[in-house]
């Protein structure tokens, strides 16, 4: 599909022999199916799978056969939109990487209802804090449960999560990934960014967490990945993926809402000079991005600047933020309520339809240093012929989130 693609390099983590850029068979004719990038252009995509499971393993079992009718919708949707550069989030991690490589072989790389299967040559995936035990009390109910698979364990987690590894991220691509040069901010303290709004009992300025608890405290519910892509351009692209915690499920004291904020900000200050040197990767290494790099924001930030139980500040300040571009994706099935004032403004760039019903929350952000062609959210209207793949509500075929993405001009 894109002749610009690079050969394989030492560099990459995973590489998978077989043929790259193959066309999709022909599909029924669907205006929610886009067209091939253009010459210069690089797709890239971010996708809440909703793939991970409520057991250890579980994701992993259900990926070792080809029968998952889940997977089989999500793995069709990225086939249909042929991404370059794709972000998953909502997929366990395992150490041995068993399940991305059956996510690979068993379903994308298999053509489904007539599209053509699609190979991602190159793949990276590191440990996130979800699930993982802080050994402290982080929800603020008087004990720290260590003790994995209960509700209250995964709360008092470093991210919520019943098991490590729960709701884990993970990059595909068609481009090569220079993990060796890779950052990830798994370890940083909430604590240690300047300002961090740090929750307090309400009606008071007493911290909610013990000095113990914010010791150990981490930014970042899943992680913080600052991975540079060889485009074939004179730099790599920084793409820079997270899936900060929603900013629901927690007390009077907000401590999720005010999680969700600060792992937003973390980006805003990272692409500003000078403003993120504070922040240290797990390697001990401190700063931002330099000036002039170019990147991708992408992940499913759990923020809507205009609805939802978030604070609006941090996505505004990242959309509206000098050195990134706001694509403004749009879909025939992302269409607000019947009569309302969304509707009456055409197609809106929702991605989300759940809990509190049309949200935008999954982005694909690109800098200002790169040019952006077509966008889009894959969300088919009733009467598309690839409905069947998101469905009109719960249960859904593929995931209560829909996959965004935009082809950057590189």
């Amino acid at each position: 599909m894109n002749s610009r693609l690079p050969r394989a390099s030492t560099a990459t983590l995973v590489l998978v022999h077989e043929e790259v850029g193959a066309s999709p068979s022909p599909v029924a004719v669907s205006p929610s199916v886009p067209p091939p990038p253009a010459p210069g252009a690089v797709r890239f995509a971010a996708f809440n799978t909703a793939l991970s499971r409520q057991r250890p393993g579980e994701m992993v079992r259900l990926l070792s056969d080809p029968g998952w009718a889940q997977a089989r919708a999500v793995a069709e949707i990225v086939q249909l939109v042929r991404p370059d550069v794709l972000l998953l989030n909502e997929v366990d991690h395992d150490e041995e990487g068993r399940g991305l490589r059956f996510l690979r072989e068993n379903y994308l790389e298999r053509g489904w209802n007539g599209a053509g299967g699609i190979t991602f040559p190159y793949s990276y995936a590191a440990p996130v804090n979800t699930g993982v035990a802080s050994g402290e009390d982080l929800n603020g109910d008087g004990k720290a449960v260590t003790e994995p698979g209960s509700t209250s364990y995964a709360e008092d987690a470093l991210g919520f999560g019943l098991f490590p590894g729960q709701y884990g991220m993970a990059v595909l691509s068609r481009y090569p990934l220079a993990a060796e040069r890779a950052r990830t901010f798994r370890e940083f303290r909430w604590a240690d960014m300047p300002g961090a709004l740090l929750p307090t009992v309400p009606g008071t300025d007493r911290p909610f967490h013990s000095p113990a608890a914010l010791a150990v405290a981490r930014l970042s519910s899943k992680s913080h990945w600052d991975l540079p892509v060889d485009v074939g351009g004179r730099r790599p692209v920084h793409l820079l993926a997270s899936h900060p915690t929603p900013p629901a499920f927690d007390g009077p004291e907000r401590r999720n809402v005010l999680r969700n904020h600060d792992e937003i900000r973390f980006w805003a200050d990272y692409v500003t000079p000078g403003a993120a040197d504070y922040a240290y990767d797990d390697e001990g290494r401190r700063g931002g991005l330099a000036e002039g790099e170019p990147f991708v924001v992408a992940g499913d930030l759990n923020a809507d600047p205009m609805r939802g139980s978030g604070l609006p500040g941090a996505i505004t300040r990242l959309l509206s933020h000098p050195r990134v571009t706001d694509p403004l994706p749009c879909s025939q099935g992302g269409r607000g309520p019947r009569g309302s004032a969304l509707e009456a403004s055409g197609p809106g760039p929702f991605t989300e339809d759940t809990w509190n019903g049309h949200l935008r929350v999954d982005y694909v952000l690109p800098s200002r240093e790169l040019g952006v062609g077509p966008r889009g959210v894959f969300w088919p209207a009733a009467d598309d012929p690839v409905f069947r793949l998101t469905g009109g509500g719960i249960p859904f075929p593929s995931s209560d989130h829909r996959l965004v993405w935009a082809d950057v001009l590189v």
